[in-house]
């Protein structure tokens, strides 16, 4: 597994963020049971950046804490057996999955943790879960959909005990 974290922030936590990337990443794989080996970018970003990239990609005019950039399409939510049909999912110097990149504002998992009255790990690994997600196909467009989400949020951050 790759997880290549690249802070153009200047981000001060008092955890490691590589460190916690590539745990949250990898409880979400093995939790969904993602049978390849997977690589996946994370981008610590300042709001003016996340904005530009809201305008840009969802026309949508603000910042905003977390956005996702997958690679693959998915029939179903975390259906992955159609990934080695298109050879295109895969880095061909790697063999890894591409499941794609996730933007982060650090400014914003400040400000949520004061907010939702938790630690900054407990954001910051929240966001890199919820867009990991988001990266294996998942989305919350529906409340179906949605408590799908939540659920599997919650699971997985229990599992690796980062608590409210």
């Amino acid at each position: 597994m790759t997880v290549t974290l690249e802070d153009g922030a200047g981000a001060a936590f008092p955890f490691d963020c590589q460190t916690l990337a590539r745990e949250v990443v990898g409880a979400a794989l093995d939790f969904e049971g993602f049978p390849y080996e997977a690589e996946v970018g994370v981008f610590l970003v300042l709001p003016g950046e996340i904005h530009a990239l809201n305008r840009e990609h969802r026309q949508i005019d603000r910042p905003t804490d977390v956005l996702s950039f997958p690679m693959i399409a998915y029939g179903a939510p975390g259906d992955f057996s159609a990934l080695e049909e298109d050879g295109d999912n895969f880095n061909p110097d790697t063999g890894e999955a591409m499941l794609g990149d996730i933007v982060l504002n650090v400014e914003w998992v400040k400000e949520q943790a004061g907010q939702y009255g938790h630690s900054e790990k407990r954001e910051f690994a929240f966001l890199i879960l919820h867009s990991m997600l988001h990266l294996l196909g998942y989305d919350h467009m529906t409340p179906e959909d949605a408590a799908l989400m939540e659920e599997k949020q919650r699971e997985i951050l229990n599992q690796m005990g980062i608590f409210r």
